[in-house]
C-alpha cells in the first residue's frame, strides 16, 4: 500500500523542477525572487491539485484517515527529497530553511499543507 504512495508521489518532483524552471527563466527576472518564489508556489499547488485529481482514483482511498496518511507521506517525502537535495547542493541550512519563515513572505508551508489536505479533500469532494 505505502509503495503505491510514493510511486505517485514521483510525478510531484516532476511538476516541482518544471515549475522552477519556468520560475528561473521567466518569473525572477519580471518580479523579482520573492514574488516569483511566491507566484511559483501557488502554481505549484495548482499543478498538484490537478495532478492528484488525475490519479486519484488510483490512490484507491476508503476513509479519511487514509487520506490523511497519503497526504502525510507525501508532505514527508517533499520534505526530505527537498532538505537532501538542497544539502547535496551545498545549500546552507538557512538558506533551505528560508522558504520556512513566514513572516517574510516566504509561503512554501501554504505548499505543505495544501499537499497534506489534497487527498482528503478530493475525497470529500468525490464522496
Amino acid at each position: 500500500m505505502g509503495i503505491k504512495y510514493i510511486l505517485l508521489w514521483l510525478p510531484m518532483v516532476l511538476l516541482a523542477f518544471a515549475n522552477a524552471t519556468l520560475r528561473q527563466l521567466v518569473w525572477v527576472k519580471n518580479m523579482g525572487d520573492l514574488k516569483a518564489h511566491q507566484l511559483s508556489t501557488i502554481t505549484l499547488i495548482v499543478l498538484c491539485a490537478i495532478y492528484t485529481a488525475f490519479i486519484f482514483r488510483f490512490l484507491s482511498v476508503q476513509n479519511t484517515r487514509q487520506a490523511f496518511l497519503i497526504g502525510g507521506v507525501w508532505v514527508i517525502l517533499t520534505v526530505l527529497f527537498e532538505f537532501s537535495l538542497g544539502r547535496l547542493t551545498q545549500k546552507s541550512w538557512a538558506y533551505l530553511l528560508q522558504d520556512y519563515n513566514l513572516a517574510t513572505g516566504h509561503i512554501w508551508p501554504v505548499f505543505l499543507l495544501c499537499l497534506f489536505m489534497l487527498p482528503y479533500t478530493l475525497y470529500i469532494l468525490r464522496k
